[in-house]
């Protein structure tokens, strides 16, 4: 059977209820690092469950060996596919990640196999498209696929060139349109 999505898994994310602290879990533990955080993404206007939600988070991305892992906090208290999986307070591993190369196949694909589309959004020109499917009934977590748009693309290259022989320097680097800052 052909699948219209690209099936690697190239992310594995978690909900945190504090994004600081998971990530120097990881960069101590594990030697996961440097992250790099988006701070305060506005997602205001996503669909969430077939209505527009108000949604706020910062993430840290990191990448560790061929996986990217992906810290979620959650500002605002409202309805997410976030809190549907990990309530207010809580941690706890969220959803896989994969690229979509033809999104509305994949929504039908996700759709027909009785996964409802949890929350769908992107850029405002239609050049990113991203959304989580409810495959909790038979993997225990959401799946998100995302359009590999092209700055994506270079945000998750950046990430992955700057684990390899990481040295420990700026562990977490806060991305602005310059490059990035250290807290």
């Amino acid at each position: 059977m052909k699948l219209p999505t690209d099936r690697s898994v190239f992310q594995n994310a978690w909900v945190v209820n504090d994004l600081t602290a998971a990530m120097n879990k990881w960069i101590s533990f594990y030697g996961v690092g440097p992250f790099y955080v988006l701070d305060r993404l506005d997602l205001t206007g996503t669909r969430y469950r077939g209505k527009e939600s108000e949604l706020v988070l910062s993430v840290g991305l990191a990448q560790a060996g061929p996986v990217q892992i992906e810290l979620i906090y959650q500002h605002n208290k409202g309805p997410s596919v976030y809190r549907d999986l990990v309530p207010e307070g809580g941690t706890g591993f969220h959803h896989v990640c994969i690229y979509s190369h033809d999104y509305p196949a994949d929504r039908r694909y996700f759709e027909a196999a009785g996964y409802e589309t949890a929350m769908e959004g992107g850029s405002p020109d239609g050049s990113l498209i991203f959304a989580y499917f409810d495959t909790r009934k038979d993997f225990d977590v959401f799946t998100e696929v995302i359009t590999p748009a092209p700055g994506i693309m270079a945000r998750n290259e950046m990430v992955a060139k700057a684990a390899v022989d990481w040295d420990g320097t700026d562990p977490i680097r806060i991305i602005t349109a310059d490059g990035y800052e250290v807290p």
